[in-house]
């Protein structure tokens, strides 16, 4: 069992994001997974996470407020609750254009090489 506080969870820096607070509460600095690895990004009003291809497959799942999710062909504004799934390597970017903070469960596996070690 690992119990990580939120208000312990260590914060690590996301690639390609801005105006975002990630912290992780399970995996990595947080403690050993074995197939993947929990955080939650604190989007501030106008963050923005850039478009990228999913490393890993990847959960999203919004906890509080309003963020836009787009990939090629389509976006949707996910509100309270509303999760999203990709697949590896599917490219998205995320937005938030609210004007209040918006706070984002993040799930990814953990690659083939961390899965082995």
């Amino acid at each position: 069992m690992n119990l990580t506080r939120a208000s312990e969870a260590p914060c690590y820096s996301a690639e390609l994001h801005r105006g975002v607070c990630t912290v992780r509460l399970q995996g990595h600095e947080a403690g050993t997974t074995d197939r993947f690895w929990v955080g939650v990004s604190i989007y501030k009003p106008g963050g923005t996470a850039e478009e990228a291809p999913a490393r890993e497959e990847t959960v999203y799942v919004v906890l509080d407020g309003e963020l836009v999710v787009a990939w090629p062909g389509g976006d949707s504004v996910l509100g309270r609750l509303d999760s999203v799934h990709f697949a590896k390597g599917e490219v998205r970017s995320i937005q938030n254009l609210a004007d209040r903070e918006a706070v984002l469960l993040v799930a990814i596996a953990h690659s083939d090489e961390e899965r082995r070690s």
